[in-house]
């Protein structure tokens, strides 16, 4: 995801500075004009805007505020801007540590899978003071289509969760539909061919499912980072004291895959269904 943002900036004609864990992943930037970064300081030094895009809040903050962090380089007047999905707790540390370097801090989290991020299609859900909107506009006309201004930082993240929560709910249920109808000796398409037109028929879940018939699992959003989403709503629904069991079910079923299945996409979890009902 960071990545394909990454060389949209570059192709879109902003300079573009990138520092990446794993070096080689991000070396292919160059070839869009971007500059490759030793250290996360060395990628914030002189920079309007430092955008992170990494998997978890332990890896934001590592980058921001570790060795060699991006936030002790960052001008006064630079933006923190804050893509990851990361939930409520490390956003709200973010929003500390930037505190309390004097950094503004934008929580914009997005929705869309890699392969929407490679087109410019990802709905940014912004978030944060509206003095830093005109800088970083330009920013997510590049990366999105539409961008979703919510208030305070935090809305962003809030969001985020709640829509994370509706599809990994909608895959999760119609991974299990899979398995049940398959179960009973009938193919999945007899299943999308009885909810077609109607209005229990969504694209995604026919996407999806189509996949999972198939056995196809290219990932375009990893059943580990699928699972680490699914705790993160799951600790949500705890903090405010909400009573939402579907998910601590989705949560653990997410996780019970990642051992075999981690880095497929996340309809996997169809194949931790399925394989509980095949003879030992």
């Amino acid at each position: 995801m960071g990545f394909a943002m990454a060389r949209n900036l570059a192709r879109a004609g902003f300079e573009v500075r990138a520092w990446n864990r794993s070096a080689d992943k991000a070396r292919p930037l160059t070839e869009d004009g971007a500059m490759l970064a030793v250290t996360p300081a060395d990628a914030a030094r002189d920079a309007d805007v430092v955008l992170t895009m990494l998997a978890d809040a332990d890896a934001v903050l590592a980058a921001m505020d570790g060795a060699h962090g991006a936030l002790a380089a960052m001008d006064e007047d630079a933006v923190w801007l804050q893509m990851s999905t990361i939930g409520e707790a490390g956003t709200a540390e973010c929003e500390r540590v930037a505190a309390e370097r004097g950094v503004t801090f934008l929580d914009s989290p997005v929705l869309g899978a890699t392969q929407i991020a490679e087109h410019g299609k990802l709905v940014v859900l912004a978030s944060g003071p509206d003095s830093a909107r005109a800088l970083v506009q330009p920013l997510f006309d590049v990366v999105g289509k539409k961008t979703i201004w919510l208030g305070d930082a935090g809305a962003g993240t809030a969001l985020k969760l709640v829509a994370n929560s509706w599809v990994l709910a909608v895959v999760e249920a119609g991974a299990e539909v899979i398995a049940l109808a398959e179960g009973l000796g009938l193919q999945a398409e007899a299943f999308l061919d009885a909810i077609e037109g109607g209005a229990l028929d969504l694209p995604y879940l026919r996407m999806k499912a189509a996949l999972m018939a198939r056995r196809e699992f290219e990932p375009s959003f990893r059943l580990s980072l699928a699972a680490k989403d699914a705790a993160l709503i799951e600790q949500a629904a705890a903090q405010h004291q909400l009573d939402l069991p579907l998910f601590s079910v989705v949560a653990r079923r997410l996780e019970q895959g990642i051992a075999a299945h981690g880095d497929k996409d996340f309809s996997a979890t169809y194949l931790t269904s399925s394989a509980r009902r095949r003879p030992a």
